[in-house]
């Protein structure tokens, strides 16, 4: 009886243990190619996207007594600056328009390339508690950060139409072409950002050079003056930046002022896309040591 007893209870441990073993695992393995940018992968974390985005958006006006409205003060403040220094001081030609209005029209998508850079290249050292503990697709942290970016650029946009009414400024035809200068200027931030992100993991150095290197890029673009203003020797010189040709083009859809340089902006087209892949490439080569080394 007792060795029928220990025959039942060990038949009975072994087909548990097989239950056990039965069932289905995840493993969690580096991946290859281009799959770490796998759009699939991403559409179904993509309620995780949306939470973190908004979260994004309450800790920026948390505990602020102006909040939302510091988005529309800050440019403000800024063009009033530029269109002081620029316009009086300097007295710069402002294509035609109030050199306000010129001025916060570039400082609109300044702003929207400067503060996606620094928002994705932050991304992770300030979610290093998630990156650390909880496997989802790490490219969800930049790209969530994106979403307050676009929010941010719509509410200083609402205040550029407000201003341009009032100034009896109105736009030509090439208001239809903007989305693109947008998503250009969002690929090219984006892709420093990703680059800039793989960085600062391992080198947290990266925070305090790159607000240096933004601040330089700020006067060696056309924010607050045209690029006719430059001898037209190093005009060609000068366009080799890609956010040039993209802050005029900007600026022409919505003011109707300056002129287009196709050939310029074909090259910064080309130049944006190809940093957004090689970003994006980068990121994917060192997502695998980001929980070790962060």
């Amino acid at each position: 009886m007792s060795q029928l007893s220990l025959d039942n209870t060990v038949t009975d441990k072994d087909s548990s243990t097989a239950r056990v073993d039965s069932r289905p695992l995840k493993i969690i393995k580096p991946k290859s190619g281009w799959q770490a940018l796998n759009v699939p992968e991403l559409w179904r974390f993509r309620d995780l996207l949306l939470i973190l985005a908004q979260r994004d958006v309450r800790l920026r006006y948390k505990q602020t007594v102006l909040g939302v409205i510091w988005v529309v003060l800050q440019p403000l403040i800024s063009a009033g600056i530029f269109a002081f220094v620029f316009g009086k001081v300097a007295k710069l030609d402002s294509d035609g328009v109030p050199y306000f209005v010129f001025a916060y029209a570039g400082l609109l998508a300044w702003n929207l390339f400067s503060n996606t850079l620094t928002k994705v290249s932050g991304s992770l050292v300030g979610n290093a508690n998630l990156v650390s503990k909880v496997y989802f697709p790490r490219l969800v942290l930049p790209l969530s950060t994106v979403f307050s970016s676009l929010l941010d650029f719509a509410v200083a946009l609402c205040m550029l139409v407000i201003i341009m009414a009032v100034t009896h400024v109105a736009p030509g035809i090439g208001l239809l072409l903007l989305p693109i200068w947008m998503f250009l200027l969002l690929l090219l931030s984006t892709g420093a950002g990703l680059f800039a992100a793989s960085l600062m993991v391992s080198y947290r150095d990266i925070q305090y050079i790159l607000p240096v290197v933004t601040q330089f890029l700020l006067y060696a673009s056309p924010v607050a003056y045209t690029v006719s203003h430059i001898s037209p020797r190093l005009q060609t010189l000068y366009l080799l930046n890609p956010i040039s040709s993209l802050l005029e083009a900007f600026r022409w859809s919505l003011l109707n002022r300056g002129t287009l340089h196709p050939v310029m902006i074909g090259y910064a087209a080309l130049f944006s896309v190809a940093v957004f892949f090689f970003g994006a490439y980068t990121f994917r080569l060192m997502e695998r040591r980001f929980a070790d080394v962060i």
